[in-house]
């Protein structure tokens, strides 16, 4: 039984040229961002402040590698450039062109599962379903 609009594994995916290539099980997403404080000259305090730029950083629990992607020979420690997908019940957010940052790996021989994969993206783009 099935819960509705509860995410699964299929909705949290790592993409390649649009061929999905590993089913994640969970995710953690943390977005960090810097600021400037602009300071005046005889002011006390910053007078105002510039946002910089926003940091991405995911890391992905579990991941599986696909039957298309074992087939096709897939190294996760050579991937770059690719996107991570997660689906929602109202919304897809997908992380782009990602480069991994961390990988973590405790699986039998042979399997092709990572236990842990740090992840950071240049963009995170929100899309309504």
């Amino acid at each position: 039984m099935s819960i509705a609009g509860f995410p699964t594994s299929s909705d949290i995916y790592l993409e390649v040229d649009g061929t999905r290539v590993a089913v994640v099980q969970s995710y953690t997403a943390r977005a960090t961002k810097s600021s400037t404080a602009v300071e005046a000259f005889g002011e006390s305090e910053p007078v105002a402040t510039v946002p910089g730029q926003a940091t991405h950083v995911v890391e992905l629990t579990r991941l599986y590698a696909t039957d298309e992607a074992v087939r096709d020979g897939i190294d996760f420690y050579k991937l770059s450039g690719f996107s991570l997908v997660i689906c929602k019940p109202d919304k897809k957010i997908i992380y782009s062109d990602c480069q991994w940052s961390a990988i973590q790996e405790s699986a039998t021989l042979g399997s092709m599962v990572l236990e842990k994969v740090t992840l950071v993206a240049s963009r995170r783009i929100e899309t309504g379903v």
